[in-house]
């Protein structure tokens, strides 16, 4: 588990490289805004308040790719379990301070992730090009 990276992941950085191109411009592996310190965010897009995470599909048990190792399959099960639960948990503090929560998979293509942000973006009318 060491040597699982915390950010700068394969999928994270084709991700911001999409918004870049988009003209969007955001902060990286940022705290939570307001919440718990040892919380990070992967991508924040300050000005449209949006804040972007982007799993992996065993971490944050993907309905798709997801499982459970067969050894210390119990430890695993709570493991992740409690994984979800921080995930919801930093959901809910991010929403009740006003942020727009994204959550896109790491099997997820990046330029179509990207222009969902994009359009998220200017729907909340807060993105200048």
């Amino acid at each position: 588990m060491r040597r699982t990276r915390r950010s700068g992941t394969r999928p994270e950085i084709e991700l911001r490289r999409a918004l870049h191109r988009r003209g969007l411009r955001f902060v990286v592996d940022q705290p939570v805004p307001g919440g718990n310190r040892r919380r990070r965010v992967d991508v924040l897009l300050r000005g449209t308040r949006i804040a972007v995470f982007v799993d992996g599909c065993f971490w944050h048990s993907c309905p798709e790719h997801g499982h459970l190792p067969i050894a210390n399959r119990n430890w695993w099960r709570l493991k992740l379990r409690g994984i979800a639960r921080r995930d919801r948990d930093t959901d809910s503090v991010l929403t009740a301070m006003g942020w727009l929560v994204v959550r896109i998979w790491e099997h997820e293509d990046p330029v179509e992730a990207a222009t969902r942000l994009e359009h998220v973006a200017r729907a909340r009318k807060l993105v200048v090009k």
